[in-house]
């Protein structure tokens, strides 16, 4: 683990994607409104951290990386609470190209005694289609051959475009740049033999075009081959939540490793942390295996947090997996 961090501190990140802004309300709630049958949350406080791809670069900085983001956020009071994040974690984001005024992407979680009671989610997806994303490419394609690892944080929010991929893609190769995708199937992006892709469970069946059977195993070796058959990734991370990682190359199974969660109070964000210790373990220098051992760890303690976080080094280096 120490020697994956410490190359990792002469790394730069560039990721590409839908960033938000996430806004917790905690409270508790100990009666019936007696307006209707739903609980009273008599707050306490608020707070706020980074969401979607602004949590992928977060994760970044905090293994001790270098990271820059691309992505909308508006003129608001949520794009002002993320510009603030981003100077004071020292995350680069050009506001003079993505500050527009389109609302900034917000998902708000109401908790309670430390669970989650609902979200609400504030998503000008349609304001997001008809920005000119394309426009920006100049500027974001020479950003690419100042970094080591690109990463597209794709939440189907409309930011990242066939174009946008595609472009990208073939710059990065061009500069010898590893390339990373953390996926939604319903986008159904065009992209093909990137460095990395990171699918949870749910996406990978949709990706692979398996329906999910009730009460079977996950078909690993269906999923993977059909992914492979479609994407051509070279390396194919699948997230299992409880059942740990499973790694694929070439359409072939390789290994399951195990989760170390030692708890899980809050899974919100791990997708994020796992592609960011993933790629910048693989672009460190790292096979497959130590590098998913890493991220895996990074998650664990992720996972054991209530609300967005992210894994420090000393955590890392720290953190004693459930036996």
């Amino acid at each position: 683990m120490k020697e994956i961090l410490d190359r990792i501190t002469g790394l730069d990140a560039l990721v590409i994607g839908d960033i938000m802004l996430d806004h917790y309300i905690w409270g508790d709630a100990t009666r019936i409104s007696p307006e209707a049958p739903v609980p009273v949350v008599d707050i306490s406080c608020d707070t706020y951290s980074a969401g979607g791809a602004a949590n992928v670069a977060a994760n970044i900085r905090s293994l001790g990386a270098s990271a820059e983001i691309w992505g909308w956020i508006g003129k608001d009071e949520a794009g002002k609470s993320l510009l603030r994040m981003f100077a004071s974690k020292g995350i680069e984001f050009r506001k003079n190209i993505f500050l527009t005024s389109v609302p900034t992407i917000q998902k708000t979680r109401i908790m309670v005694q430390h669970q989650q009671l609902c979200r609400l989610d504030r998503e000008p997806a349609s304001s997001l289609r008809e920005l000119d994303v394309t426009a920006k490419l100049k500027p974001l394609l020479k950003s690419v051959r100042k970094h080591d690892v690109i990463i597209f944080s794709d939440y189907a929010k409309g930011f990242l475009n066939n174009a946008i991929v595609a472009r990208i893609t073939k710059e990065a190769r061009a500069a010898g740049k590893l390339v990373a995708l953390d996926p939604k199937p319903t986008r159904r992006l065009k992209f093909d033999r990137l460095d990395l892709m990171t699918p949870n469970r749910r996406e990978a069946l949709q990706l692979a075009g398996i329906r999910p059977q009730p009460h079977n195993n996950f078909p690993a070796e269906d999923v993977c081959m059909a992914i492979w058959n479609q994407f051509h990734p070279v390396h194919l991370v699948v997230t299992m939540g409880e059942e740990g990682m499973l790694l694929s190359k070439k359409g072939k199974v390789m290994h399951v490793i195990p989760t170390v969660a030692r708890e899980v109070y809050d899974v919100s964000g791990a997708g994020d942390t796992i592609i960011a210790a993933l790629s910048l373990a693989l672009a460190a220098g790292s096979d497959l295996v130590h590098a998913a051992h890493f991220a895996n760890t990074a998650a664990g303690i992720v996972v054991g947090k209530v609300g967005t976080a992210t894994a420090s080094p000393l955590e890392i280096l720290a953190y004693t997996p459930r036996q």
